[in-house]
């Protein structure tokens, strides 16, 4: 069905692309493996620069799908076919025509265990990033005793910018996302010192240089350039971190209450079999052409979005879904216009055969 369209991942870019859709006359099929749509939305509190509820994103996102049908707790396991005839299988054991397909499906955290020098998993006041935002949602920033922690330490780049994990790319979002938390952090708890131990200070979009900046002149957020070379636990449950200043090239101890990893993002291409998709050597999928052609896949008719291709804050996620959405509307009126072209010639021949 050439005005059936299938919607693979449910978050940010997804629902953008699928609004957008509606809104160009198509039908769309929206297939999300979690319970409900929304992606990582669902568990962050707030989002840079503006402190925009998250919960208010996904609900602007969801006003826009119109009848877009949603499947939840569903996955793809087969596409076959070619544009404009594809058939996707859902794991439901539907079958579903569609035209052209966009493949949405975000990205996953790094898992912080793989750094075993920071104690992830190992000392109990060692969390990620997305444990502390869940701690921020529930207005509830506390050590494993139950206690407000008087000293937190904020390491960037988990995950990112390091040969040892073979992720040498930079997430993008860690740097502004540690100054949003820290800030939070400040807002709940004013007495508390916040440090963030960074290796570059990569804040790059509007507005964020200056978020870098309040934190600092407002909140008091001190920033040391370092990376943790190893953190022990204290008998109180502190933890005593091992650094070097690397402005001063001294060594540094710092004891903190509590430690939030920044983990960075890692490509989610478990459909690059499925879908036929190639993957880059950072395991986010290859697009057709980085320059011009950033939504397309290279298999025609399947279209890309969102960080399914690369890190990506969540503004820019929303945007490229629309792009692509767009690109997926040209792509099927320049093959209506050649079906349509195509039909013609064959009536055009057939009147012509029966004349003679």
């Amino acid at each position: 069905m050439e005005r059936q369209i299938v919607v693979i991942g449910g978050g940010p870019a997804g629902l953008a692309a699928a609004g957008k859709l509606q809104e160009f006359g198509y039908d769309v099929i929206l297939i999300e493996k979690q319970a409900e749509v929304g992606g990582h939305l669902n568990k962050w509190y707030k989002v840079f620069p503006d402190f925009t509820d998250a919960s208010e994103i996904v609900a602007n996102l969801k006003q826009s799908l119109g009848k877009t049908r949603i499947l939840n707790n569903a996955t793809v396991t087969d596409i076959a076919g070619s544009a404009p005839n594809f058939k996707v299988t859902v794991s439901t054991g539907e079958e579903i025509d569609a035209g052209a397909i966009l493949v949405a499906t975000g990205f996953k955290h790094f898992d912080a265990a793989f750094k075993e020098e920071y104690g992830y998993g190992i000392y109990d006041n060692c969390i990620t990033s997305v444990e502390l935002d869940a701690m921020l949602k529930a207005k509830s920033v506390k050590t494993r005793n139950g206690k407000a922690p008087q000293k937190v330490a904020m390491v960037h780049c988990v995950g990112s910018r390091d040969e040892k994990v073979n992720n040498n790319y930079c997430s993008r979002v860690c740097c502004t996302n540690a100054i949003k938390v820290s800030i939070e952090i400040k807002e709940q708890n004013p007495d508390c010192e916040i440090y963030c131990l960074y290796m570059d200070i990569r804040v790059f979009g509007r507005g964020y240089e200056e978020l870098y900046r309040t934190s600092q002149e407002k909140f008091g957020v001190q920033f040391l350039r370092g990376r943790l070379s190893e953190a022990g636990e204290k008998n109180d449950g502190s933890l005593l971190l091992r650094l070097e200043d690397t402005l001063t090239a001294k060594p540094m101890r710092l004891s903190v209450d509590l430690l939030v990893l920044m983990v960075g993002m890692e490509g989610n291409s478990e459909l690059a079999d499925v879908a036929g998709l190639t993957v880059g050597c950072d395991r986010f999928y290859t697009t057709a052409h980085q320059q011009y052609s950033n939504n397309a896949s290279q298999r025609q008719g399947i279209f890309l979005a969102g960080t399914a291709t690369a890190p990506k804050a969540i503004v820019e996620s929303i945007t490229d879904g629309r792009a692509a959405a767009a690109e997926i509307a040209g792509f099927l009126a320049s093959d209506r216009v050649f079906e349509s072209s195509l039909n013609g010639q064959l009536v055009a021949t057939e009147m012509a055969t029966s004349l003679k």
